[in-house]
């Protein structure tokens, strides 16, 4: 998740507001120093000690194979210049038991928001054990229950989730303002996590091991950046960047009245998502036509504006047949569909809204009558409870690690604290350098085609404009039906699992 994805559904393309519930996400560890700041003494911090790391034995089943492997639950330390602490950073670690074996891949694995815990990659696409959500039906009060995962990596790789500052259990130990300057702005970032991805590496001499970094979303953003940092400051080489429905290109998002490119960027995915109500299968093949179209005329009648009426009629007429809007409402949006207003009158002759993670996901829209969305967004609303149960229960009961402490799944407060400036730069940069630095890197970006977060169209242009160094297919995107966790759906995460395989060399 990103930070234009984190809070309301009802702003269009997740240009989000932050609502009062916000508080009720607080981090205990910022608050706790305000209030230590105003009595004075701004360095105290009065939380009770993480405990020691805790691991526990399991076994899992995946492609006709019996895993016996660790998980281990704890927490590494960031400090400062001085070698302060500042703060903690949780991780959850899952390493095959048996002989150890020095070419054995380790992957680390991030999630975004900025504000979400790495619990979605974790407990839903890619670790040992998942806990279903994402999908048409699920609801908040579903059991939470664990059980193998079809889709997990543990049989090619071991696995690190780490959750940033201020998700999950982790936690800053200086004051908000610190807090912000430290940790919640991009170049910091991606400074301290590279770190406790290097020092991982250490405690655990794994130095040696091939290394691998994936990421949703913004997690996905963060991916390349990391890399490149982990290449040419840390002195770690990374072997391979898996990216889930990323967050490359923010600057895309920019000056809809003047670029075109929202819209080029998300018509692809709105067709996708109106060619799956027709009851089509999605292909590359299929959509073919309107991805060229996209990126051609539709582009090109984009710009000519409302001086060109018949420019204004073949976009009314094409964007029509593609969404399946009411060519009424196309036309008064003049075939500039936002996402917010997309989501909203798709179904609003149901008394429903769609989610923009998956449009073809609905709940009941509370207010139908209210002339703009006033909901959070239908998928958002129905994982914060199945995946942040699921995970406190699997550290505290399962393995043992008995914190002291709330766990942020994903956290308003760290979204409404971000430093302004994540819509005006990209990741692209440190994509096509820390490509062109190892020539033996493999990437993978994967993304759903249903999804208006992250259009994967976006991804499309970026591979598109980069050149083309040795191997052209050791970057490579790959489309699967769904939307931004189109790994809820079985068909899906089993061909994203296939396409990370060959990352990894496995087939």
């Amino acid at each position: 998740m990103r930070k234009l994805m984190i809070v309301a559904a009802a702003a269009a393309a997740f240009s989000f507001g932050f609502s009062s519930a916000a508080s009720a996400w607080a981090d205990d560890a910022p608050a706790k120093a305000d209030a230590a700041k105003k009595d004075g003494d701004k360095d105290k911090i009065e939380l009770p000690p993480f405990p020691a790391d805790a691991s526990v034995k399991q076994v899992t089943h995946v492609a006709g194979k019996t895993l016996n492997y660790t998980a281990t639950v704890g927490s590494l330390p960031v400090r400062d210049e001085k070698g302060k602490k500042i703060a903690e950073v949780v991780f959850t670690a899952y390493t095959l038991d048996g002989p150890k074996d020095p070419s054995r891949p380790v992957t680390f694995a991030f999630n975004g928001g900025p504000g979400a815990a790495s619990v979605y990659l974790n407990l839903g696409a890619i670790g040992p054990k998942r806990v279903q959500f994402g999908a048409q039906g699920d609801s908040p009060s579903d059991p939470a229950v664990l059980v193998d995962n079809p889709g997990t990596w543990l049989d090619v790789t071991d696995m690190v989730f780490i959750d940033p500052v201020g998700t999950g259990f982790s936690r800053s130990l200086v004051d908000k303002d610190e807090s912000k300057k430290r940790f919640y702005s991009i170049k910091p970032d991606i400074e301290y996590l590279s770190r406790i991805v290097y020092d991982w590496l250490l405690k655990n001499g794994r130095m040696a091991s091939p290394k691998y970094i994936t990421g949703e979303s913004y997690g996905g953003y963060r991916v390349p950046r990391i890399t490149y940092f982990l290449q040419t400051r840390l002195g770690v080489g990374i072997s391979g960047m898996v990216m889930v429905s990323p967050y490359l290109e923010p600057p895309m998002d920019q000056a809809p009245n003047f670029s075109p490119m929202t819209w080029v960027t998300t018509l692809p995915s709105m067709a996708a998502a109106n060619y799956e109500r027709q009851g089509k299968s999605l292909s590359p093949g299929l959509m073919r036509e309107v991805e060229d179209y996209a990126r051609g005329e539709f582009a090109s009648d984009l710009m000519k504006g409302r001086r060109d009426p018949a420019a204004v009629d073949r976009l009314v007429s094409r964007v029509t047949a593609y969404t399946g809007l009411d060519p009424t409402f196309v036309k008064r949006s003049g075939g500039r569909i936002e996402i917010g207003a997309f989501l909203r009158e798709l179904y609003r002759d149901q008394g429903k809204i769609g989610s923009v993670y998956d449009s073809n996901v609905t709940q009941d829209d509370p207010f139908p009558w209210a002339p703009n969305g006033r909901r959070n967004d239908p998928i958002l609303d129905a994982i914060i409870a199945p995946t942040t149960s699921a995970m406190v229960d699997f550290d505290t009961r399962i393995v043992g690690w008995k914190v002291d402490g709330r766990f942020n799944a994903l956290s308003y407060e760290v979204g409404s604290d971000w430093e302004p400036g994540v819509e005006l730069t990209e990741a692209t940069t440190d994509l096509r350098q820390a490509i062109a630095a190892d020539a033996k890197m493999k990437v993978l970006i994967a993304h759903g085609y249903d999804d208006l977060s992250c259009p994967y169209f976006v991804s499309r242009l970026v591979i598109d404009q980069m050149p083309i160094a040795g191997d052209p297919g050791r970057v490579r995107l790959a489309l699967y039906p769904g939307g931004h966790m189109f790994y809820s759906r079985p068909a899906s995460q089993a061909a994203f699992r296939n396409d990370v395989l060959a990352v990894f060399g496995a087939k």
